[in-house]
Formats: C-alpha cells, structure tokens, sequence
C-alpha cells in the first residue's frame, strides 16, 4: 500500500506540473537568465586584442567579426522553421551546447580562423534565440501569454544588466582579468545548458504541430490601437472556427495529409500569409522601417566596442563597456516601457515618430565618427540605443495588434531575415576584407548616413500623409460649405 501511494504521488504530481504554467515559466526564466548572464561579453574586443590572443584591431573588424552575420544569415531561415518542426526544446538544446562551444573555444582556441568557428558558433546561438521566445507559447493556455511574456523578457533583460554590472565591477575593482571573466561565463550558460534538459518537451508548434487553428494570442483592442481599414481580413486575427460547409482549414488538411504534403502545406500556407500580411499598407512602412532600423543597430552593436578601443586603447586606458552596456540596458527598458503610457495617434504620427527618432540616430552615429572624446562616443551609443528600443518597442505592438499570434511570429521572423540580408549586404561592401574593408571610424559614417537615409523616407512620408490629409479635410470642408 505505501508503495502504490507513493506511486500515485509521483503520477498527481507529474500531472500537477504538466497542467501548470508555473513550472515551465520558471525554467524558461531560468534558462535565460543564466544564458544573457554574460559578464564578459561587454569585453569581447578587448580580450581578442589584448594578449590572450593578440589578435590586431584590423582582424577582428574585417575578418572575423564578418563571419557571425554570415553564419546567421545561412542558418535563420531554417532554424526558424526547424525550429518550430522539433517543437523548441531540440533546438534550445542545440542553442546551450553552440553557447558552450562558442566559450570553450574563446578560452582555449587562438588564432584567426579559431575565433571565425567561434563567431560561426555564435551564429547558431543566435538563430536559435527564436526557440526561447516561441517556446513558452507551446506549453502554457492563451490565458497566461501576457504574464509569461512579461515575465521571458524582464528577465532577459535582467540578466543582460547584471552580466554588464558584474563584469565592469569585477574589472575594474577586482582587477579580474579577461580570460577568468570568459570562464564565469562559460560557467553561466552552462548552467542554462542544464536547464534546458528540464523543460517539458511541448505537444504542439506555432505551425506544423498546431491542436487549434483558431488558438491566439488575445488582442490587446484594449489599448486603443485600432485596425487600419487597409489591412486585409486574412491579416486579421481570426476568431472564428471554420464553417462546416467551408471544409477543413489549410492547418487541418494538413494534419490529415501525408508528412510531406503536411510540410509542403504549411509552407505554401505561410507564403500566402505573408502575401496578404504585407498588403496591408501600415504593416509594410512598420515592417520596412523594422527591417532597415534593424540592420543598421545590429551593426552598430556588433562594431561598437571595436570603435571604443580606437578611440581609448584598452591596452592603455580603463574601459568602461560594462557600465555603459548596463546603463544602455536600463534606458532601454525605460524608454519601451514609457511606450505603453504614452497616448499618441500612431496612425497618424507613428511615420513621423519613425523619421525624427531615425534622425536622432543617425545624430549620434555622426557624433561618434567625428569625436575623439570616448566620452561623447559613450553618451552617442546611449542615445542611439534609447531611440532604436523606443520605436522597435512600438513598431512591435503596431505590427502585433493586427495580428494573430502565428501571423506576428511569421511576419517577425521575415522582418528580421529581410533586416540580416540587408546587414549581409553591409558587412560585404563596408566591412569585410574582400570588400572596401574600411576602418572603423569611417564605417561609423557609413551607418550615419545610412540612417540619415531611413529618416529621409519617414520623414518625407510624413509630410506626404499630413498634407494629403490636410487637403481632404478641406475638400471636405468645401462640400460640407456648398450643401
């Protein structure tokens, strides 16, 4: 009899946290949060220039830097849609054993061509960042998608700030060197590593595992974000079950039919969803806008601490990334979050919006490439990140709030596939050594004007859609007079 009572224990206790949200929220959060808790990261060009392996400026920026987007952009694509086949836990798991390679090799490994497989490495984490966002979705109701997602990207950003905290503290106080800051870090993702094993392995997938057709993300029609009249119904979220008499929906056929078929179904299904999603007019300027604003601040970041060091060698000046990474994370946060309290007519100013913010990037950019001051490259970096978080924040909930949950997953893998094509493209005209190979002070101009560029379309956009508007209201006016 105990053993029996044990036995149920252990079965009502399996149930227990199969049927609770609780349990795989919080190992989620575990793994990321130890897998953003990155204290040398703010470092990285530092570490491959300094002695440990004495790589120079040139080979970092032109040879080995270039490979990460180019691992990326092969592997996005179909990682993102393996992703969704395995159904997440596979490739969290792949996602934790590329982290330890990547740190195992940058400890160990020296030389050119090492520290390329470590950034072709770190393409695939970063491919498969897709599987810690879309995972949570797959195993907790609709009910709880607003809390778990609140509670997935608090504590990625989080970990971010106290990895940058961390690293800057034990660098500059404990005089900690380099090489032992990569070694907690190998210890952190290892640990997220482990928590992956832990996760509850998900019954169903946005798309070639989907139970419901009609299961989505609830509407956020609350906010007082209305659906533009140009945006097409099939790019709406659809609330209603099929009719009897319609037959089965392309997600059900597809269940029914033959692996293959079911495969080839769903992808031709997803085509013509981004068909119709980017007819609608609103959603191609946010997306364009996403995709551009995008390429342009993954590059920057990716070459923003190799401009530091020109600017204050860290072989003969205190650096300081790890407080300015944290202090970039935290305006951040602060500047997304002020999005949702502020009460503005997007449809009407959201292109504006995107103009002037683009602008003030493209500002700061200027000022990093023309200063000498590590100082003002500092506080331009500050700038530049505040105002991308603040309109990615918003173009996010724009493009959201017309769509179902697989339709945003769709467009938001697209957008940033379009974006990583258009940083290729970057990479292989400014920055590569088979390219124009610049240096790095004149790259920074480079994305200045790029930005200058993306501000110019929004603006002038803007100034279209305000007279355009202003012109109907007094045509109107004139009508209304003649009556």
């Amino acid at each position: 009899m105990p053993k029996m009572q044990e036995i149920w224990t252990m079965d009502c206790w399996k149930g227990a946290v199969g049927r609770s949200w609780i349990y795989p929220t919080l190992i989620i959060c575990a793994n990321g949060f130890f897998s953003m808790m990155r204290p040398s990261e703010s470092f990285l060009t530092p570490y491959l220039t300094g002695p440990d392996k004495n790589l120079t400026i040139e080979e970092v920026t032109n040879q080995v830097f270039p490979v990460w987007t180019y691992s990326y952009l092969a592997l996005l694509l179909p990682v993102f849609l393996i992703t969704d086949y395995v159904r997440y836990k596979p490739v969290l798991l792949l996602q934790g054993i590329s982290f330890i390679v990547t740190w195992l090799l940058l400890l160990f490994a020296r030389g050119v061509v090492a520290m390329q497989i470590v950034e072709f490495f770190y393409g695939m984490v970063t491919a498969a960042e897709v599987a810690y966002y879309a995972y949570i979705y797959s195993v907790v109701s609709t009910d709880h998608y607003q809390r778990v997602t609140s509670y997935c990207r608090s504590i990625t950003l989080v970990a971010a700030t106290t990895g940058a905290v961390l690293g800057q503290l034990l660098v500059s106080l404990a005089d900690v060197s380099y090489f032992h800051l990569n070694a907690i870090t190998l210890a952190s993702v290892s640990l997220a590593f482990l928590c992956s094993f832990f996760l509850p392995m998900p019954q169903k997938s946005m798309f070639f595992h989907r139970r419901e057709s009609s299961e989505t993300l609830p509407r956020t029609d609350k906010t007082g974000a209305t659906i533009s009249c140009d945006t097409p119904p099939s790019c709406q979220e659809d609330k209603s079950s099929p009719s009897p008499d319609m037959g089965p929906a392309p997600e059900q056929q597809a269940g029914n039919a033959k692996p293959q078929h079911h495969v080839l179904r769903v992808l031709v299904q997803l085509s013509k969803d981004l068909r119709d999603c980017y007819s609608s007019r609103k959603l191609l300027y946010w997306s364009l806008w996403w995709a551009l604003a995008t390429a342009g601040f993954n590059q920057v970041l990716n070459y923003i601490q190799v401009l530091w060091d020109f600017r204050a060698p860290s072989h003969s000046s205190a650096v300081y990334n790890g407080a300015v990474e944290a202090i970039a994370t935290f305006l951040g946060s602060a500047t997304s979050m002020a999005v949702g309290y502020v009460k503005v007519n997007w449809d009407l100013s959201g292109e504006l919006a995107l103009g002037i913010f683009s602008a003030m990037d493209a500002g700061s950019l200027f000022l990093m490439h023309f200063t000498d001051n590590i100082w003002a490259c500092y506080a331009g970096y500050l700038v530049f990140k505040a105002c991308y978080m603040l309109l990615i924040t918003t173009a996010t909930f724009q493009i959201a709030v017309n769509l179902s949950m697989e339709r945003y997953a769709l467009m938001f893998g697209f957008n940033n596939f379009v974006a990583l094509v258009i940083q290729t493209i970057l990479t292989v005209v400014v920055v590569d050594s088979k390219g124009l190979g610049l240096s790095i002070s004149t790259q920074f101009l480079i994305y200045g004007s790029y930005f200058t560029f993306i501000a110019g379309i929004f603006l002038i956009r803007s100034i279209y859609t305000m007279i355009s508007l202003n012109c109907r209201n007094i045509n109107v006016v004139g009508e209304s007079s003649d009556h």
